[in-house]
């Protein structure tokens, strides 16, 4: 399988999920957590999918997958069912222009959903291209040891540094420097021993030193 690695933004698209197992609550969550709109259908469904559809935050269709006008207007679809003869009716209902993800058969999919896990902003995904998710997940799991909270109390600092170069440095070359520099070690070691003034002051040394060279410029 040749896959395209790409992060989908899924903020208010429509996506359905057939099935109501264990398997569908966790391709659900995941959707829902990205902040899509969901539609489930199913005759029956886990207790955390009913809580979800009780508490309105999806749509619960109570019924047999029959038609292809259940999934006509969907941005994304997956067929969760433990039924294989109604993943591959949801599979034949779904055009070539939607992405569709059959949970028992990726040969039948155009996307698979990789081994991922989160840390605040940092988003780590595995995948051995449908060969084994298994060894997919354990790769995932030894990351996860590794990339622990400090990564995202990081990440969200180079994210409102980078927000800060871009409003007040203007040229590129200069900004590609400090976001440079921004990956130096120290910065990483200021975030997990929780030196957060040491390491607001390294930064605003740096953007210091870009504005002085901006100024400079300008003379």
């Amino acid at each position: 399988m040749k896959v395209y690695p790409a992060m989908l933004c899924l903020e208010g698209k429509s996506a359905v999920v057939v099935g109501g197992g264990k398997v569908a609550e966790r391709k659900i969550r995941t959707l829902l957590e990205a902040g899509a709109l969901v539609t489930v259908i199913s005759p029956e469904v886990t207790m955390q999918i009913a809580a979800w559809a009780d508490s309105g935050v999806i749509t619960w269709v109570e019924r047999k997958f029959c038609e292809k006008t259940d999934v006509q207007e969907a941005f994304l679809i997956i067929a969760a069912s433990n039924d294989q003869k109604v993943n591959k009716q949801v599979f034949h209902a779904a055009n070539p222009q939607q992405l569709i993800n059959v949970a028992d058969c990726p040969e039948e999919s155009n996307f698979i959903v990789p081994a991922s896990f989160k840390q605040g902003r940092l988003v780590i995904s595995v995948s051995t291209s449908g060969a084994s998710p298994g060894l997919a997940a354990k790769i995932k799991n030894d990351l996860a040891k590794q990339y622990d909270e400090t990564f995202a109390n990081y990440a969200d600092f180079l994210a409102d540094c980078r927000q800060i170069v871009k409003e007040q440095i203007s040229k590129q070359e200069r900004r590609n420097e400090i976001f440079q520099k921004l990956l130096d070690e120290k910065f990483l070691r200021l975030t997990g021993s929780g030196d957060f003034s040491s390491r607001e002051q390294f930064f605003q040394e740096m953007l210091k030193e870009g504005l002085l060279d901006k100024r400079s410029q300008k003379g």
